[in-house]
């Protein structure tokens, strides 16, 4: 990874944006931005923040936030880094199951990270005292509700670590532009039923503000 050009993060909300900014206490290589909610809007606001800034402003783009943890992947309150980013609705519904954008011969629901600075990044976590787990995040635009669709999507994407909404749209916009990209999230909640009273999004914002203090050490 080149050393000129800055780092943008993109949040989706403005909770997950003070929360990356206070962690990084005023780092100046970093930018952080709303992206906004979902992966389209993710990917609008991440693509024209780089075509604004030009070629060269960036090295690395980063989605972060926070994130629903698959059981006994990642728990509520532990971190998530990306070794892939995947749009795990991308596809079609047919009388055989779901088949994905590759298997119907449309592109690719998946996008690979930085894979050096994901692990670098895992192994700080953890020797900082941050249970951390390393594995593909999932993007959806309905995020799930039931055990029964937490099953399929663990079955379907082996190893499936989070799910949220945003990563894949951040994705594609900095593989549009050539740059590497990760994910990081904070896990407030179990995928699946959606109990509130499961939720701790107080404690996965400060898990997500102590990731970004690592983080700062992680970046060369």
């Amino acid at each position: 990874m080149s050393e000129n050009g800055k780092i943008l993060v993109m949040t989706a909300v403005a909770v997950e944006r003070d929360a990356v900014l206070r962690g990084l206490n005023g780092d100046d290589r970093f930018e952080v931005m709303e992206a906004g909610v979902g992966p389209v809007e993710a990917a609008v606001s991440t693509a024209t923040v780089l075509a604004l800034a030009g070629s060269g402003a960036y090295r690395l783009v980063i989605s972060a936030g926070i994130a629903g943890g698959f059981k006994e992947r990642a728990e509520v309150g532990s971190l998530v880094v990306s070794n892939a980013i995947v749009a795990a609705d991308l596809g079609a519904e047919t009388p055989e199951g779901f088949h994905s954008v590759e298997k119907l011969g449309f592109g690719s629901a998946h996008i690979d990270v930085d894979t050096e600075l994901a692990e670098r990044l895992t192994s700080a976590l953890q020797a900082a005292g941050l249970q951390t787990a390393l594995g593909p995040v999932l993007t959806l635009s309905t995020v799930t509700g039931s055990a029964e669709t937490a099953s399929g999507l663990a079955e379907r994407v082996p190893g499936a670590a989070a799910e949220a909404m945003e990563g894949f749209g951040v994705a594609a916009a900095a593989r549009r532009a050539g740059l590497p990209v990760l994910e990081l999230r904070a896990i407030s909640n179990p995928v699946g039923p959606r109990d509130r009273s499961e939720w701790r999004i107080k404690d996965a914002l400060q898990s997500l503000e102590a990731a970004s203090s690592v983080l700062r050490e992680v970046i060369e």
